[in-house]
């Protein structure tokens, strides 16, 4: 038997009874349809209902955020989080070149324009180094702001991404916003349930977000969700995605520009049963990921596992390869064999958008992107 007979074997072995095996699936074990049945029964099935006050609440306590506020999806909610933090057409948005393009969209929304900072191999995501040299290298600080010298534009915000459910290293980057008087915004989209220093990922800048999107460890169907510290820039954030409305028993009045982000209670409801169900999900996800290290360490290949100071929900597995040519190689065996393996990103400065974007240098994400593979990491379930 090969390595990729192997490897398709021992897969198998981890989905009995399936003639494909998809890279995320959602499980639906718990409460859902109880609760889906209760907004039908109540007639609460749009975006006025009690279940999406409870989800809000629920996971302001789980991730330890003071405010949460729930919307129709983790683009969505940056977009939002952008606005919140002032960016502006015409200024500039740090962020890595790998990541979904969701991030970058956001910012383009915003009329804004990304600049590529390089990942490091520890993390997968924005790698503090780099990003302070760029900055050190390229910027000025002039009455207060950030200016890029190469474009003359400011740079107002940094939104690193932790990919894959694996958690940057937040703190230093954070410090290194701070030196350069910009605001930082979590990409969390991929990270419920991931730590860093005991800490939820997308509180330690000044929004973070979460999307709840159909192949995420935590899924409402279609769904986001900003998280903040600030009470009050968390009520601004429910009061701009609900068509800036203010609150009056029948007059409809609207006080400024707003948007139609809000999540039904239909999949509010979903995303309370999830998440009721959580942490136990997490543990067989991290002991799924356990089993996949030991079997590839025993045959020689690469398994991407968490950094140090890093608590991952391990949402991708993660493998590389030894080249794009093996990589390419592998995928189109594994997906000819009903294994749903798939390759990272395109890097988004590659793309006809993004192209011609400012950037670093991003030797680790042109190496990282020929060579790595994600495996099919859907929760097992024992039920």
């Amino acid at each position: 038997m090969d390595i990729y007979e192997q490897i398709i074997h021992f897969i198998r072995g981890l989905y009995p009874g399936k003639d494909t095996i998809p890279l995320h699936e959602p499980l639906f074990a718990g409460n859902e349809l109880k609760y889906l049945t209760e907004c039908i029964d109540t007639n609460f099935v749009s975006s006025v209902g009690p279940f999406v006050d409870r989800f809000e609440r629920m996971m302001e306590e789980y991730t330890g955020s003071k405010r949460a506020v729930v919307c129709v999806s983790g683009t969505n909610a940056l977009h939002m989080a952008l606005l919140l933090s002032g960016v502006e057409r015409g200024d500039e948005v740090l962020t890595q070149p790998l990541t979904f393009i969701a991030t970058v969209n956001a910012i383009a929304y915003c009329g804004a324009n990304p600049v590529f900072v390089d990942v490091n191999r520890k993390t997968l995501g924005m790698d503090p180094e780099k990003l302070e040299t760029y900055l050190m290298k390229n910027t000025t600080i002039i009455k207060g702001q950030c200016i890029n010298k190469i474009s003359g534009r400011k740079i107002k915000a940094c939104v690193p991404m932790h990919t894959f459910g694996h958690p940057v290293e937040i703190e230093a980057i954070n410090e290194i916003c701070n030196k350069f008087n910009l605001e930082l915004i979590e990409d969390a989209a991929e990270s419920l349930g991931s730590e860093y220093k005991g800490r939820h990922t997308g509180t330690f800048g000044k929004l973070g977000i979460l999307s709840f999107n159909g192949n995420k460890i935590l899924t409402t169907g279609g769904g986001g969700m900003i998280l903040t510290n600030d009470v009050n820039l968390g009520e601004r954030a429910k009061h701009l995605m609900t068509q800036a409305k203010t609150q009056h028993p029948w007059e409809f009045i609207h006080d400024e520009i707003g948007y139609n982000y809000r999540m039904p209670n239909l999949n509010a409801a979903l995303g309370c049963a999830q998440l009721e169900d959580l942490n136990a999900n997490l543990k067989k996800s991290r002991e799924l990921a356990h089993k996949y290290n030991e079997f590839f360490r025993s045959i020689g290949v690469q398994f991407f596992t968490e950094s140090k100071d890093c608590r991952s929900n391990y949402w991708l597995n993660v493998i590389f390869l030894k080249d794009k040519t093996e990589r390419d190689s592998f995928l189109e065996y594994t997906n000819r064999h009903g294994i749903r393996t798939r390759p990272a990103w395109k890097l988004m400065n590659t793309l006809t958008m993004f192209q011609n974007c400012l950037a670093g240098d991003l030797s680790n994400s042109i190496e990282i992107v020929d060579t790595l593979v994600n495996l099919p990491s859907s929760v097992l379930n024992e039920k």
